[in-house]
């Protein structure tokens, strides 16, 4: 397996003793998400990002790390959603879905054993993945794809994955153990309400509940 690297800096704050909510976007930068998507894409990353940061609880807990793939590129290590500053993402390359989810993996082992350390206690981290596109790194997918339900039959992550029109849906249902989701349209900006409400609802709960999330009115039928 291909070693990304992962980030030296650690940006935690051992001081803060909420429990972590970790989440990585891995977001599809390659070349046919240029136009609306991508356009559609960057407005509701900076809603997301905004909303969570002017939720008290949710902003001293959630944890967020953005991995863009067309190249891979890990554009913010983890790090308190209230230091997060909003990127502007854009479209080119080709479609390495399978490297990215491998370093996404890399980077909530590599966060959990941080909390570990710091003895500070955490909820099951979160990989959200956006597509538009089926994955051109050969079987690197598959490889992820085996790490990722490794760690979910371990609750060690779990994974959500997003197909914008044009994706491979039937590759994207093989990546983890939750059916993926059709986006209606470039609903990005609803889509990432629902995330940011979600994660709100997980970080107000104890690491150990199990959280009933809100429906996703921004999928297809």
């Amino acid at each position: 397996m291909t070693n990304y690297g992962l980030p030296t800096d650690v940006n935690f704050d051992p001081s803060n003793p909420d429990p972590r909510v970790a989440c990585v976007l891995v977001l599809d930068t390659s070349g046919s998400m240029q136009g609306e998507a991508i356009d559609q894409l960057n407005q509701g990353l900076q809603q997301f990002i905004q909303e969570v940061q002017s939720d008290s609880i949710a902003a001293s807990r959630v944890e967020l790390a953005i991995v863009t793939f067309g190249p891979v590129e890990t554009i913010q290590t983890f790090a308190p959603i209230t230091a997060v500053t909003v990127p502007t993402l854009n479209a080119e390359g080709t479609t390495p879905l399978g490297a990215a989810l491998q370093q996404a993996v890399d980077l909530v082992k590599y966060r959990k054993d941080v909390y570990k350390n710091a003895g500070v206690p955490y909820y099951r981290p979160w990989i959200f993945l956006i597509t538009d596109g089926a994955p051109t790194d050969d079987d690197e997918w598959q490889v992820a794809a085996q790490r990722i339900k490794d760690e979910e039959s371990k609750k060690g992550l779990t994974l959500f994955a997003v197909g914008v029109t044009g994706a491979d849906m039937a590759i994207l249902n093989q990546l983890g153990t939750r059916p993926a989701a059709s986006l209606k349209g470039y609903s990005f900006r609803e889509m990432f309400q629902w995330l940011s409400a979600s994660l709100s609802s997980v970080s107000q709960s104890n690491p150990t509940d199990q959280v009933a999330l809100p429906p996703q009115t921004w999928t297809s039928a």
